[in-house]
């Protein structure tokens, strides 16, 4: 895995992004207030409220798309960008690595104590295998790999020097998604007949004896130009009932992380809480905005 990509999914950490919010908030704070007035405790300020209006508007971003898209179906969600809701999927579980618990998903990280008696991680993952979610009119297939997992159950265990958490999705419960909905298969099969012809006849050309046997009709060790094109009319034909026949087949339900980078959240807490909480942070960051706003506005008067 990428730096980059590892980074990405670090982030995607409710804890880990407010924890890393927070140590911002504190770093920026104690330089403005070592810094003493000046130009450097100024920048301080605007930077802090630079951060916390980023922070406010990704807050609000993910209430809105809570609270603008209504909870879908599955046998009848519409493709594209959806909510469902639903009961995780009992069968195929997970172990955990660190306490061996049978879940959908899990995130663990590993601390260690360093000399300055500072928690330093020596060890992280996520689990990316897919799960199943039904709402009593169908099932859908989710894809947790680049979700935002936000109030999954999460234990810490400390022993000596060595911190573990642990955050884990548990089967059978009710569970929140909003993601990209698409369906692989049946209906909505991507099947060229152009090319599929084309196949089959370079199929068929592979066995020039069997090819002879079928579309020779005059027995002169030649296919000429009309029995070739009734060998294509034939591949057509086999090519189209397959088609139909592949068509006509259940397609499978696929929950996944949008590719144009909208939100991808993943809850076992209802929409109406998770939009509250989220409504909630937007205006704590807002606050610490305004005040830096006020903060660096007093700074320069008295400049």
């Amino acid at each position: 895995m990428s730096l980059e990509l590892a980074g990405l999914r670090w982030l995607r950490s409710e804890s880990n992004a407010r924890g890393l919010l927070v140590a911002v908030y504190a770093t920026l704070v104690g330089a403005a207030v070592h810094a003493g007035p000046g130009s450097v405790q100024r920048w301080c300020v605007v930077a802090l409220g630079g951060v916390a209006l980023l922070a406010w508007a990704a807050a609000l971003r993910r209430a809105r798309a809570i609270a603008n898209i209504a909870t879908s179906r599955i046998a009848s969600a519409a493709q594209g960008y959806v909510e469902l809701q639903g009961r995780a999927s009992i069968g195929e579980l997970i172990l955990s690595p660190l306490s061996n618990t049978p879940c959908i998903w899990y995130r663990y990280r590993v601390y260690e104590r360093d000399r300055e008696n500072d928690w330093k991680e020596i060890e992280s993952g996520t689990s990316s295998a897919t799960f199943d979610l039904a709402d009593g009119s169908g099932s859908c297939t989710v894809d947790p790999d680049h979700a935002e997992v936000v109030g999954a159950h999460s234990t810490t265990r400390q022993n000596g020097d060595t911190k573990e958490v642990e955050e884990l999705l548990h089967a059978g419960r009710s569970l929140y998604v909003l993601g990209e909905f698409s369906t692989v298969g049946g209906a909505n099969s991507d099947l060229s007949l152009r090319e599929d012809v084309n196949a089959l006849l370079a199929s068929w050309k592979q066995d020039q004896t069997a090819l002879h046997r079928r579309f020779d009709l005059n027995r002169d060790g030649e296919i000429d130009l009309q029995e070739w094109e009734l060998a294509r009319r034939l591949a057509t034909r086999t090519v189209e009932q397959e088609h139909r026949s592949i068509r006509a087949q259940p397609g499978v339900h696929v929950m996944r992380a949008p590719q144009d980078g909208r939100v991808f959240l993943l809850s076992p807490l209802p929409p109406q809480r998770l939009r509250r909480r989220y409504l909630l942070w937007s205006v704590l960051h807002l606050a610490v905005c305004l005040a830096a706003g006020f903060a660096a506005g007093k700074l320069l008067l008295i400049s």
